[in-house]
C-alpha cells in the first residue's frame, strides 16, 4: 500500500524515488513487521490467556516441560498478520510471487489454525489426524506446485549447489517436487518446535538466508556474474523475506526462554511452507537442506526414531525423538539446546552463502 501509495509520486517530489530500490523496502519492511510483533505480543499475550488458548503437553514427553502447560499458544496468528501486512504495505503487489507467497501464507495458516483450534477443543495435544493434515497440506503443494508450472516465464530445471552445468528439468514432475518441498519443509519446522525460540531462530536464519538469494536471483547482473538461474520478478520475494525476518525477530522477543508465548502449528507449519515456496521460486530448490539443515535433521531424527523403534520392537537410536529431546534428556540446559541448535543454523547458513562462489 506504501509502496503504491508513494513511489508514483515520485516525479513531484524526487525523495519517493527511493521505494523502487528493494533493499529500502526490504528494511523498512523488516521494521515494520517486527513493530507489529512487538506492539501487538503483549495484547495477544493477554487475550490468548483470557480466552485460556494454553499449550497442552504431551504426557509422554520430557518431564522439565510439564510446568509449561497453560501457556498461551496459537502466537503464530500474530507472526502471520505481521507478515502478510507488512508485505501489503511495503511490496509491489503487481508481483506474482508475492501473491502467490500470501496464498501459501494464509492456506497453510489456516490448516495450522484448524490443528490448533482442534485441540483447545479436545483438550489435549493432538487436533487433526496425521493423514487428514498431510492430506490438506499436499493438495496446498499441488496447487502451488501447478502454478508455478503453469507461469511460462517459470523454469522448471533444478538447481543442484556446487554444480552450474548439472540442472535437471523436470517437465510436469516439477509439480509433485515442489509440493514434496513444500510439505517436508512444513512439517520439519513443525517437529522442530518444541523449545522456547528454537524453531524461530533458525526460520530468521533461513529467512535472511533466501533474501539473500532472492535478490541475487531477481537482479539479472548480478545473477549472470554469479552464474544462477535469473527469475524475473524474483527480487520482490527479497521484500517477503524480510517480513518473514522482522516477524520472527518480534515474536522471539516474547518466545524466547522462558517463553511467553508459543506459535503452535498456526505459525511453525506456514513458516515452513514458506521457506519450501521461497527455495523454489529462487531456483535454490536443493540447497533449502542446508539453509534449513537443523529442519531437516530433527525431522530425520523422527523418522529413524520411528523405523528403528518397529524394526527391533521397541528399540531406540536416541533417548527420545526428536532430536532436541534427546539432549535435554542428557542432561542438557533448554537454553543451551536452543542456542547450539541456533549457531549450527548459522553455520549451514554461511556454508548455503557460500556457494554462490563456489560452482
Amino acid at each position: 500500500m506504501i509502496y503504491h501509495l508513494l513511489y508514483p509520486l515520485r516525479t513531484e517530489i524526487s525523495a519517493f524515488n527511493v521505494f523502487r530500490y528493494i533493499t529500502f523496502r526490504t528494511i523498512y519492511v523488516s521494521l515494520t513487521a517486527f513493530l507489529i510483533c512487538f506492539v501487538l505480543g503483549p495484547w495477544v499475550i493477554r487475550k490468548l490467556s483470557e480466552l485460556q488458548i494454553g499449550q497442552y503437553i504431551r504426557q509422554e514427553g520430557p518431564k522439565s516441560h510439564f510446568d509449561k502447560a497453560g501457556t498461551p499458544t496459537m502466537g503464530g496468528v500474530l507472526i502471520m498478520f505481521s507478515i502478510c501486512l507488512s508485505t501489503l504495505l511495503w511490496a509491489d503487489m503487481t508481483n506474482q510471487y508475492i501473491w502467490l507467497v500470501l496464498f501459501v501464507a494464509i492456506g497453510f495458516t489456516a490448516i495450522g489454525f484448524f490443528d490448533d483450534f482442534l485441540m483447545q477443543i479436545k483438550k489435549r495435544n493432538k487436533g487433526l489426524s496425521a493423514k487428514g493434515k498431510f492430506i490438506l497440506q499436499l493438495l496446498l503443494g499441488l496447487v502451488t506446485g501447478s502454478l508455478l508450472y503453469i507461469n511460462p516465464q517459470f523454469d522448471t530445471n533444478v538447481t543442484i549447489p556446487f554444480f552450474k552445468e548439472i540442472s535437471p528439468d523436470l517437465g510436469i514432475f516439477y509439480i509433485l517436487f515442489a509440493a514434496f518441498v513444500i510439505v517436508g519443509t512444513s512439517n520439519a519446522v513443525n517437529l522442530t518446535d518444541g523449545l522456547d525460540g528454537l524453531a524461530a531462530g533458525p526460520v530468521l536464519i533461513a529467512s535472511v538466508t533466501y533474501m539473500v538469494f532472492a535478490y541475487v536471483a531477481g537482479h539479472a547482473n548480478i545473477a549472470n556474474y554469479l552464474q544462477i538461474t535469473h527469475v524475473l520478478g524474483g527480487g520482490e520475494i527479497t521484500v517477503f523475506c524480510g517480513a518473514i525476518a522482522g516477524a520472527t525477530l518480534g515474536f522471539l522477543w516474547f518466545n524466547t526462554y522462558p517463553a511467553q508465548i508459543f506459535m503452535g502449528d498456526v505459525g511453525s507449519l506456514p513458516l515452513g511452507a514458506l521457506l519450501g515456496v521461497i527455495a523454489l521460486i529462487t531456483k535454490q530448490e536443493i540447497l533449502l537442506v542446508i539453509v534449513g539443515g537443523l529442519f531437516v535433521i530433527e525431522a530425520l531424527s523422527v523418522i529413524f526414531q520411528v523405523g528403528y523403534f518397529k524394526m527391533t520392537n521397541g528399540k531406540r537410536i536416541f533417548r527420545m525423538a526428536p532430536l532436541h529431546h534427546h539432549f535435554e534428556l542428557k542432561g542438557w540446559p533448554e537454553p543451551k539446546v536452543i542456542v547450539r541448535f541456533w549457531i549450527i543454523s548459522i553455520a549451514l547458513a554461511l556454508i548455503s552463502m557460500s556457494t554462490l562462489k563456489l560452482r
